[in-house]
């Protein structure tokens, strides 16, 4: 089929999902169509369609429709829960990759998660920029995550509420993210290059990449990825609340092949006996890079930088918002 010649409208019909296939009047083309599995005519609009499934999405050059758990929305306030719906459905018209569409979802139903019975459509930028204060002190995420997050919240806010500047007034960490004021890009790629060891390699990239610290890198289970949703759970710590960190798809596709090799059984990381793998040994796999990376900087793993939390004070936050979160 053609699809230049064809135009598809997503609707409901009878109480189900399709998408209906208008096309000018040709005997060929309807013939084509009439073939389709589960093809059936509709009088009233006076076209052909099909049940809306990823197979017909993908086959007529669909965006695939945004699906989300009972769980997830039981998870959502009353009061937030059209806001999140015209989400996806705005989500859903976009040309965004899969993996797009599935990291903004995580993201802004993050933030209706904490927002609890505050109303999002409420949000002002003092209040917004207390929430991204609150990401980076409190859950300490890291800048890539940061990024990633504001992102999908400004896709809200300008793209369903057409609310074009309301992201004007609110900062944005520097790049290059996740890494310290001492260490460079360049200086990052030559760690991984020189670190052949896949198990080391990965906790380096968990590192820079994702901005963990290292004793939640020690302490990540196998259990706590969930490569369906895209996500590593970080659990709680004693400065930290439990929380999810959405994964990339270069790190999601070197953690598979890191579990191939040496398919560890209850944490990430094991020892040679078995157990976490000790902080010291890690700490160790950074020195050993940088030894081999001849770098010669007395440097740690940093988190994040502080300059993107200054840049949130001075810009002004809301400070009894910001008791309600924590």
């Amino acid at each position: 089929m053609d699809v230049n010649q064809v135009k598809f409208e997503i609707a409901q019909h009878q109480g189900k999902d399709v998408i209906f296939i208008y096309f000018d009047t040709n005997q060929a083309m309807t013939r084509r169509v009439k073939r389709l599995d589960g093809v059936h005519r509709s009088r009233a609009k006076k076209a052909w369609y099909v049940p809306d499934t990823p197979k017909f999405r993908k086959k007529f050059g669909l965006a695939l429709k945004v699906i989300v758990s009972k769980k997830a929305l039981d998870n959502i306030n009353v009061i937030n829960e059209n806001a999140f719906k015209s989400y996806l459905t705005m989500l859903e018209k976009q040309p965004l990759h899969p993996k797009t569409i599935i990291t903004y979802r995580n993201e802004f139903a993050q933030l209706l998660q904490i927002l609890k019975d505050n109303d999002v459509n409420d949000l002002s930028p003092v209040q917004l920029r207390s929430y991204f204060l609150y990401c980076a002190v409190t859950l300490k995420l890291s800048d890539n995550t940061l990024q990633s997050k504001m992102n999908a919240i400004k896709f809200y806010f300008e793209q369903v509420l057409k609310k074009a500047n309301f992201f004007s007034e609110i900062p944005r960490p520097k790049k290059p993210s996740s890494l310290s004021k001492t260490i460079n890009s360049k200086d990052i790629k030559k760690l991984y290059a020189t670190t052949p060891n896949i198990k080391h390699n990965t906790i380096l990239k968990l590192c820079y990449d994702m901005g963990l610290r290292v004793n939640e890198i020690v302490n990540l289970k196998v259990t706590d990825i969930d490569s369906k949703n895209m996500q590593l759970l970080i659990a709680e710590t004693p400065h930290k609340k439990t929380h999810f960190l959405n994964l990339t798809e270069p790190i999601l596709l070197q953690l598979r092949a890191y579990f191939k090799e040496y398919r560890p059984k209850d944490f990430l990381f094991e020892g040679k006996s078995g157990g976490a793998y000790s902080i010291r040994s890690t700490q160790q796999v950074f020195a050993d890079a940088l030894q081999r990376a001849k770098i010669k900087k007395n440097v740690g793993v940093y988190g994040l930088p502080k300059d993107f939390v200054t840049q949130l004070i001075e810009s002004g936050i809301d400070e009894t918002f910001m008791e309600k979160l924590i």
